[in-house]
Parts: structure tokens; C-alpha cells; sequence
């Protein structure tokens, strides 16, 4: 392996925790966020106090506050920004440089629903190398070295194994996928999913709940993801059951943390700023609502979700609804 010039854009959790691992992996590494303040504390205390606190940088991780040096300086960028800054970064990047890409944001474009491999192609071109790298992993989990696995997607075998090499190093184990379509779908609506796993918990309605839940959810989140062109076995792989399972059950998830909150009672607005990151299922269930129901696919507990997020359903309210269905085939 040849050692690369790469850039991280995104300083949050997950960017630093891919930052870190990259750097394991033999790379050059810059990091870049959008906050000054926030580098400038990084760049101080060789740590990120905020996201990841106690896990030490390397000397070898610079931290950049100009972007454009950063850009021109690298031959390769990962994105690792929430799915609403996935634009204006991806923009941001344009202007200064076109390097191969790397993403690892899930989610939709917030008010088209696009996958975000489309924003790249309609602003880099249908033939720039680019790939996604999605699965079951906390950041907290890659940046101390735990083992983990997970898929690099793009249109082809050559270029998903051109970037798996950025990451593919000690415990960090890298599949290659050419499904580039299901693989964003299940990174985004196990969010969703998440969502739904953590207000059934918080009103404790017991793991039986919660594994028809997870189950039933995957059979959505496939419907979804093939109706867009995604292949089933993708979706029932690392990169749709493996995140779905890691992100219902474990509270490390914000999106199920998020889920817990509002069965307590909080609001939506009070539970994001606890949670004090981004929680991607909450936009996400905007879109992909709008998704299923262009699509004409049936998915109810992602209908249930948007209710209570955006039409002030209770969350009993929500799992009555789901329970109240009429007997259908599983299958469905």
C-alpha cells in the first residue's frame, strides 16, 4: 500500500474517529472542520475534548483551518459532515479541487430526497472516482482501535478497492460492494428505525417490541431500498441489518437515545439539544416519508416516526396505530 495524501472534512465524532483510523491505516492525514475555535482547541489539547474526549490525536493528524489549503495539499477527501452540510461542503470542494471522494455521511438531501451520490454527480460528473463507506460503527468504538467492520460502496470492484485502502488497516475490516444505491438507503433509514426502536424501549413495551421492530423495519427499509434499485442482499448485509442492529439497540446511538427521549415526554427540540450532535433519523423521517409514499411503498413504522415527529402524534398513539393493522402475510 501506497501511502496518500488524504483530507477529512468533518471534525465531528465520526470524522475525527475515520481521521485516526486513517492514519493507522499509513496515511498523511489533515483534518478539517468548520468551526476555527473548534480546531484551534484541537490543535491545542491534541484531543476532541467535545466529541471524543480522553482519546488522544496523533502528532502525525495536522489539523487545517483553511480549506482550501487543505484541498489543494491532498490527494483524496473524505466528507464526514451531517447529511444537511453534505451540500455546501461537497460545493465547498468543487471550488477549489476535485480529488477522488470518499463519504461517509447517511442520510437524504434534505427537501429532494436524493441519494447523496447524486449531488456528486451532478456537481463532479458521473465519472468521478468516488465511493461511500457506510456499516455498523460508533465512532468512539473505531477511534480506540475496537474491531469493526464495514462496506466501502461504488459503481465498480476497482474503485470501491481504490478507497477501501484509505481505511482497511488492524481492526478496522473493509467489504467492497458495487451496490452504491443500497448501501446509502440502509445507512439512512436505520436512523429512522432507531428512532422507533428507542420510543418503544422508553415505554417499555420489552424486547419482544423491539425485535418485531427491527425486523419489520428491515422488511421496510428493503422495500424502500429496492424499489430505488438497491439489491436485497446488500440490505441485509453490514450495511442495512448490521447498522439497523447496532443503531435499535445500543445507546450509544443518538438516533435511539433520541427515541427514548420523546418517550419521556420531551420535545423534539429538547431532546436534539441533550443529545447535543446531529440526529440524523430526525430529518431523515421527513424524507424518507416522502420517499415511500412516491415510491408506493408500504412502510408504517417509518409513517409512524414522521407522525410523531412532524404531526405532533403521541407515542402510544403511534405504537396503537402500528398494532391496530390488519393480519397480512410476512412476506409483505
Amino acid at each position: 500500500m501506497t501511502a496518500t495524501r488524504l483530507t477529512v472534512l468533518g471534525a465531528g465524532s465520526w470524522g475525527t474517529a475515520l481521521a485516526l483510523q486513517a492514519v493507522r491505516a499509513g496515511h498523511h492525514v489533515t483534518l478539517w472542520g468548520r468551526s476555527p475555535e473548534q480546531l484551534a482547541a484541537l490543535q491545542e489539547q491534541r484531543e476532541n475534548a467535545r466529541y471524543l474526549p480522553g482519546i488522544a490525536l496523533p502528532d502525525a493528524l495536522v489539523i487545517e483551518t483553511d480549506l482550501s489549503r487543505a484541498l489543494r495539499a491532498c490527494e483524496g477527501a473524505l466528507i464526514a459532515t451531517p447529511s444537511h452540510a453534505f451540500g455546501t461542503t461537497l460545493e465547498a470542494v468543487a471550488a477549489v479541487a476535485a480529488p477522488p471522494l470518499l463519504w461517509a455521511t447517511k442520510g437524504f438531501e434534505p427537501g429532494t430526497g436524493r441519494l447523496l451520490h447524486e449531488q456528486i454527480e451532478q456537481r463532479l460528473g458521473h465519472a468521478h472516482p468516488a465511493a461511500l463507506v457506510t456499516g455498523p460503527s460508533f465512532a468512539r468504538e473505531v477511534a480506540t482501535a475496537l474491531p469493526t467492520a464495514v462496506t466501502v460502496a461504488a459503481r465498480d470492484h476497482a474503485t470501491a478497492t481504490r478507497f477501501a485502502d484509505w481505511l482497511h488497516a488492524g481492526a478496522f475490516r473493509v467489504y467492497l460492494s458495487n451496490d452504491l444505491i443500497g448501501a446509502q438507503v440502509g445507512g439512512a433509514l436505520k436512523n429512522v428505525l432507531a428512532i422507533a426502536a428507542g420510543i418503544s424501549d422508553g415505554l417499555r413495551y420489552g424486547a419482544n417490541a423491539r425485535a418485531a421492530l427491527i425486523t419489520r423495519g428491515l422488511a421496510e427499509l428493503s422495500r424502500i431500498g429496492v424499489a430505488l434499485g438497491g439489491k436485497a442482499e446488500t440490505l441485509a448485509g453490514l450495511t442495512g441489518l448490521g447498522d439497523l442492529l447496532l443503531t435499535a439497540t445500543d445507546d450509544q446511538s443518538r438516533n435511539r437515545r433520541y427515541g427514548l427521549a420523546l418517550a419521556a415526554g420531551q420535545g423534539a427540540g429538547e431532546a436534539q439539544r441533550a443529545i447535543g450532535q446531529v440526529v440524523e433519523g430526525h430529518g431523515t423521517a421527513l424524507e424518507a416519508h416522502r420517499l415511500a409514499q412516491s415510491l408506493g411503498v408500504d412502510a408504517p413504522i417509518v409513517e409512524q416516526v414522521h407522525a410523531v415527529l412532524y404531526d405532533g402524534r403521541q407515542p402510544e398513539a403511534a405504537v396503537r396505530a402500528l398494532l391496530a393493522r390488519s393480519a397480512t402475510a410476512e412476506t409483505r
